[in-house]
């Protein structure tokens, strides 16, 4: 590797640095905001809402990292351009294809990087992170000692809290339990306790009344009690979802025992296969973005306009990339036998960038007219 090859790849390598570190932390707070609300709106603590943050940072750094190599690529050349170090290189006899060495280094070592991420940081991640909702979402105490808001622990399931002293008494409560159409039951109480039992909870009301509505006979049927004891270990349990999360499986489960997660855990093979190449397509998107990062600024000669047209081309052409890679997905998922779509974007921003590092080394140049040519020979 030459000194300019090496001082190319640095200045690449601390801009892609900062680009992702700027870009995950803007994502990373928008996604906060409402996981912050959620959190903590349910009780649990700040360790609770740091953890689950965390756990998110390989999705946010798998969705930013092309838009940070593209934004890397596309300042440094720029600036190398505006600085005339790419134009000396070019007029010391370096060809386009010479200077994107680094540029394809560059989309290598990014590329391994995402390859860490997608294949590793990220299953691992969603798997501890679906772990955690199920813990958190059987946290009983968090979910419903909540003073003053309507709650929803489960479908069908209302429950409202008046007044919580601090010693756990519950005031002024109310349960509505709707998961039986035809049955509806209401309850209230002037006072309730949480009472466990192993691993079962119950809300035991005192001073209350329950309402039972038969749809079928259209009938009222009120009973008053002193005490009364309601099993809500259930509520909690039925909100968990028992689907399996496909981000969770592991790559080697993927590529290996595809067989066995379709046949005999029940995955959809459509999803399966698209989420397979979805992580074998994302580390060769960055070595695409970089080189059309690269080579689209080659193209053409000096401008008064400056760099900015092509870099607005060039950002076009990601924006069409990613729109590709959505549609797709959209296509795998309908047909397995599509699989190969989720390469195209990829390869496609190879080839553009083949074709204008070739226009780069050879650009277009308008022949004079024959009349105009002899009229400059005639003067001459």
């Amino acid at each position: 590797m030459s000194r300019f090859d090496g001082y190319f790849l640095r200045q690449l390598l601390v801009l892609f640095c900062f680009f992702a570190l700027v870009l995950v932390s803007v994502f990373w707070i928008s996604r906060s905001v409402s996981l912050f609300d959620r959190l903590i709106g349910n009780g649990q603590t700040a360790l609770v809402f740091l953890e689950f943050t965390a756990l998110s940072l390989p999705s946010l750094v798998r969705t930013v990292m092309p838009m940070a190599v593209f934004g890397a690529a596309v300042y440094v050349t720029n600036r190398l351009e505006r600085e005339s170090e790419l134009t000396v290189m070019l007029a010391t006899g370096s060809s386009p294809w010479r200077l994107a060495r680094p540029v394809v280094l560059f989309g290598l070592l990014t590329a391994v990087m995402m390859s860490v991420v997608v294949f590793y940081l990220r299953p691992a991640s969603v798997q501890q992170l679906d772990r955690r909702e199920a813990e958190v979402s059987r946290d009983i105490a968090a979910q419903l000692l909540r003073e003053g808001s309507f709650m929803h622990p489960a479908d069908g399931v209302t429950f409202y809290i008046g007044r919580l002293d601090p010693d756990g008494t519950l005031h002024d409560v109310f349960l509505s339990d709707r998961r039986d159409a035809t049955k509806p039951v209401t309850y209230t109480g002037s006072r309730a306790f949480l009472v466990w039992s192993d691993e079962r909870a119950s809300l035991v009301m005192v001073d209350g009344m329950a309402q039972r509505m038969d749809v079928a006979s259209n009938t009222l049927s009120t009973t008053l009690f002193q005490d009364f004891s309601y099993d809500i270990t259930e509520l909690t349990r039925q909100s968990v979802s028992e689907r399996k999360n496909v981000r969770a499986i592991t790559s080697s489960d993927l590529f290996f025992e595809r067989d066995r997660l379709i046949n005999e855990q029940g995955y959809s093979a459509n999803v399966v296969v698209e989420e397979l190449h979805q992580r074998v397509s994302w580390p060769l998107i960055c070595v695409a973005v970089a080189l059309v990062g690269f080579a689209v600024l080659l193209l053409g000669g000096f401008s008064r306009f400056g760099l900015w047209p092509k870099v607005l081309l060039a950002f076009c052409i990601l924006i069409a990339l990613e729109g590709i890679r959505g549609v797709a997905s959209k296509f795998v998922l309908r047909d397995v036998d599509l699989w190969w779509l989720l390469y195209v974007p990829s390869l496609l921003g190879i080839a553009i960038s083949v074709i204008c590092l070739r226009l780069a080394g050879k650009p277009l140049r308008l022949r004079p007219s024959s009349g105009r040519a002899q009229q400059a020979t005639g003067v001459g």
